[in-house]
Formats: structure tokens, C-alpha cells, sequence
């Protein structure tokens, strides 16, 4: 079994930075990815925590969104902040959140977590759509713990 640190390659993780520029190049959300070998918590409390510990709910609009995986755990969850909570039906996440998990079930990691993010960046932009003066308030960078 992989951990965290063999989970991508450093080719895909840069695949991976280049989908979420791309993705925000279409609206003024913002998009992280952690990814963690293995917590005792559910995927989505787990998602929620590490959402707050990485500054995610300091954007101005409060539209961060993260893309959150346990490679032990064989977890996986995405959650938006507050703003796009308020401004979404409950299921938005749903259809994003199946095409990655239908690609983690073939073992194409990158290729579901990069459809995910532009998928992400295309639905967002009707609700946050970029503007001329948007700039890049959370890094693009993977994190990891």
C-alpha cells in the first residue's frame, strides 16, 4: 500500500497545480488538494479540519474548495466553504465528487483528482465567475500531513 508521499508522482503533482490554475482561471473560487496517509475521523470531519487548519476560510468571498484524500484510508472528500454553501443546491458537489471517485476505483489518482478540479473550476463559475481584479489568495500547491 502507498503512502502519501508515493501516492503521486512528482510529474502528476505538477499535472495536478497546473488543473487547479486552469480551473481557476474560470472563477475567483479557490482550489486546494491535501492529501495524508491515514486519520481516525471520517473523511469529511477530517476534510473540515484540515480545511480550517490550511487558512481556507480566509478567502474574501469565502469560496475555497478542498479536495481531500486518505491514501491508507481509501477516503476521499470535497467541501466548499460557507459562500458556496449558501450559493449552491445541496447536491452540487455530488457529480464532482463521483467522477473522481470513479477514477480513484480504476487506480487513476491524478486522472480523478484533474477531472475533479476542472469540473470543480466549471461549476464554480457560474456562482463565482473570475473577474479582471481576482487574485490567487491560497496556494495552488498540494499539501500534505
Amino acid at each position: 500500500m502507498s503512502t502519501a508521499n508515493e501516492f503521486l508522482s512528482r510529474e502528476e503533482e505538477q499535472e495536478i497545480v497546473a488543473a487547479i490554475a486552469s480551473a481557476e482561471k474560470n472563477t475567483s473560487g479557490e482550489i486546494r488538494v491535501h492529501i495524508e496517509n491515514h486519520t481516525e475521523k471520517p473523511p469529511l470531519e477530517r476534510a473540515k479540519e484540515v480545511f480550517h487548519l490550511l487558512g481556507m476560510s480566509a478567502t474574501q468571498s469565502r469560496n475555497g474548495v478542498l479536495f481531500y484524500v486518505g491514501v491508507q484510508d481509501r477516503s476521499f472528500a470535497i467541501i466548499g466553504d460557507e459562500g458556496i454553501d449558501k450559493a449552491v443546491e445541496p447536491d452540487f458537489w455530488d457529480c464532482t465528487r463521483d467522477i473522481v471517485i470513479s477514477h480513484f476505483k480504476g487506480r487513476h489518482f491524478k486522472d480523478g483528482l484533474v477531472a475533479g478540479i476542472l469540473r470543480a473550476g466549471e461549476r464554480l463559475k457560474q456562482y463565482f465567475p473570475f473577474a479582471d481584479d481576482d487574485k490567487d489568495e491560497l496556494s495552488n500547491e498540494i499539501s500534505r500531513n
